[in-house]
């Protein structure tokens, strides 16, 4: 069994993003600059936001954090969209998510410039994606994708059974492992809470992608031996032993199922950490199409 260790290639991520903003600033020109819009104090989302405005620092990015109260309207949050839809100076607009219920989510991702959509959730960014044309792919996807192609896994002509059918990972997650790329090439199997006979599949699969945010729910029984895991899940389960009172569980079983699998992500310390690679690898291809539309 080997660890896909999210640590080691986020960094090789941010080392080459930080070695191309080096050279963007030297010319003479800004470096890419990410603003993300952070409506309440929900204590996860809070945490995501600060780890990606700490990145940003650390590559060399700009950085704005727009926070709103947990009652603004949504008209009130879809004019600060626009604010930064317009401001020249903005390469990628991250909203995140989740949004307070009275505020729908669809009209607050449609509302974001296709341009800045460096979380890959725009119907544009969809359609795109799902047609194999250029576009921003979801962070979380292209973050495993990344992984993928840091660790060298080979998937050509392997079985990849994804576990839940989100717009933010499940589906793309699908589209990307069967598309015709280095790291996809698959033969997919969508799931979903629907699915019988489950646990069926997934034995036949040599990929097992996890996304459906149960704690656990991936059992040694349901992984045959030498598969790949990749888990997606990130849950706070609390936990009165643990220093914060909780700790993060991934949707797969780790210990349990780490000695069946020859590659397997833990969590924390995983795909969460590409999840930001990915992201950042975005905004940079923001900021490039910028320039290049401005040169014309």
């Amino acid at each position: 069994m080997q660890l896909l260790d999210g640590r080691v290639a986020s960094k090789a991520v941010k080392e080459q993003l930080k070695a191309e903003v080096e050279k963007i600033v030297a010319t003479g020109a800004r470096a890419p600059h990410l603003a993300v819009i952070l409506v309440g104090n929900n204590g996860a989302s809070e945490t995501y936001v600060a780890s990606k405005v700490k990145t940003c620092a650390e590559i060399g990015y700009q950085s704005t954090m727009v926070r709103r109260d947990l009652d603004i309207t949504e008209a009130d949050l879809l004019a600060e969209i626009q604010k930064l839809n317009k401001d020249q100076s903005v390469d990628g607009i991250l909203v995140q998510l989740p949004l307070p219920k009275h505020i729908s989510e669809q009209k607050v991702i449609a509302a974001i410039d296709p341009t800045k959509d460096v979380d890959g959730f725009h119907p544009v960014s969809a359609g795109n994606l799902t047609l194999g044309m250029p576009t921003f792919i979801p962070a979380t996807p292209y973050g495993i994708m990344l992984m993928l192609e840091h660790y060298q896994i080979p998937t050509k002509g392997k079985h990849a059974v994804v576990i839940g059918r989100s717009n933010i990972v499940g589906r793309p997650m699908s589209i990307l492992l069967s598309g015709n790329n280095p790291y996809g090439n698959c033969t997919v199997t969508l799931c979903h809470s629907h699915t019988p006979n489950l646990q069926d599949i997934c034995l036949q699969a040599d990929i097992i992608v996890a996304a459906l945010g149960r704690p656990g729910f991936v059992q040694p029984e349901m992984v045959k031996d030498g598969a790949i895991i990749i888990d997606v899940g990130i849950t706070r389960v609390e936990d009165a032993t643990a220093k914060k009172g909780y700790r993060i569980k991934g949707d797969v079983d780790f210990e349990a199922v780490a000695p069946k699998s020859s590659y397997i992500t833990p969590v924390p310390g995983g795909v969460g950490l590409m999840t930001i690679a990915g992201l950042l690898k975005n905004t940079l291809v923001a900021y490039e199409n910028r320039q290049e539309d401005l040169r014309r």
